[in-house]
């Protein structure tokens, strides 16, 4: 049946029949996929241009992946059309070690170290010209300072001036609406049965929703192994975008369908499915601030406290060179 189903999957990607493999390993329970039909799911979401999804798809299957070369291809082709050039360097460095002299990785290899390169010289050169006025000091080596600046972007839903989102195609299909009306602040609140933060409040009126550059939390040493917990990007208030609070992939679909704790609101995705972090309102009430968590769902649910609000939270997070090692 297995061998049916894959040669199947195979001749549906010879026809770019992406769809077809989307829906019918998505058909089988995620407990029953293997890591060939993980493989399968992840490459067909790639070739969609949905990689948030291939990227948690690819990282449910990360431990078998490992010593496999097309694993860090296909996952470092999803950071690289994200703009997450870090991190596609790292899996392309991986592939590269694994496979030598592949033409294809090699190309991409090239391609990334020029647009690193690239990015790094503006920074210096922005440097060298002085701070902007009331723009965020974000660089690689620090993160944000709180949610000073952020108030500098344009009202224009994907204009950032800075330096805090990657506004790239992704973020802005998937992420980034229009800043909320007072309204509509209310509808969603109403919606959610919870008052959101005040200077999440005032942050998505400048950009609502999107990808940080700085995507990383350091947690020190957790259950996992894991020194940091990362992030896909920040919901913003609205239903229209599929990753806003009440989009298809929202706060209220997400807890309902994965069995998360009724504590608060989901406030930002992961790139794996077994985790979330969250607004936890369990000692804050609906009346002060909410403290900021991170929910394991592959660890029983756990919850582990990230800061104790949301601007806090924000300033907490950092760039892939900055994470910690786990020990």
């Amino acid at each position: 049946m297995q061998e049916d189903l894959v040669e199947q999957l195979d001749a549906w990607h010879e026809e770019d029949e992406y769809e077809n493999i989307v829906n019918a390993i998505t058909e089988i329970p995620a407990e029953e996929r293997d890591y060939v039909l993980v493989s399968h799911l992840g490459r067909a979401l790639n070739n969609l241009e949905r990689y948030n999804e291939a990227i948690e798809q690819f990282l449910t299957v990360a431990e078998e992946g490992e010593e496999d070369p097309l694993w860090h291809y296909r996952i470092g082709l999803a950071y690289y059309y994200l703009d997450q050039y870090e991190d596609a360097l790292r899996e392309f460095e991986m592939a590269d070690k694994l496979d030598p002299e592949d033409e294809d990785t090699l190309e991409f290899l090239e391609d990334i170290r020029s647009k690193l390169a690239s990015e790094e010289a503006e920074s210096e050169e922005d440097s060298n010209d002085g701070p902007v006025e009331g723009a965020a000091e974000a660089s690689a080596d620090t993160a944000p300072a709180g949610l000073s600046g952020i108030a500098a972007a344009s009202d224009a839903p994907g204009a950032d001036e800075t330096g805090f989102w990657n506004d790239n195609e992704q973020a802005l299909e998937l992420y980034v609406s229009e800043p909320p009306t007072d309204e509509r602040i209310s509808a969603v609140e109403e919606k959610l049965v919870f008052k959101l933060p005040a200077s999440y409040i005032a942050m998505m009126k400048e950009h609502n929703g999107g990808i940080p550059y700085s995507r990383y939390f350091p947690i020190g040493k957790a259950a996992s192994g894991e020194a940091y917990i990362e992030i896909s990007g920040i919901l913003g208030i609205g239903s229209e975008k599929k990753r806003s609070l009440c989009g298809e992939m929202g706060s209220r679909s997400v807890i309902e369908h994965g069995g998360y704790p009724e504590i608060g609101v989901m406030i930002c995705n992961c790139p794996s499915d077994t985790g979330i972090v969250m607004l936890d309102y369990r000692e804050s009430l609906n009346d002060g601030e909410p403290e900021v968590v991170y929910v394991d769902k592959s660890n029983n649910y756990q919850i582990t406290k990230l800061a104790a609000n949301f601007e806090a939270f924000v300033s907490g997070l950092v760039r892939a060179q900055t994470v910690p090692a786990a020990e």
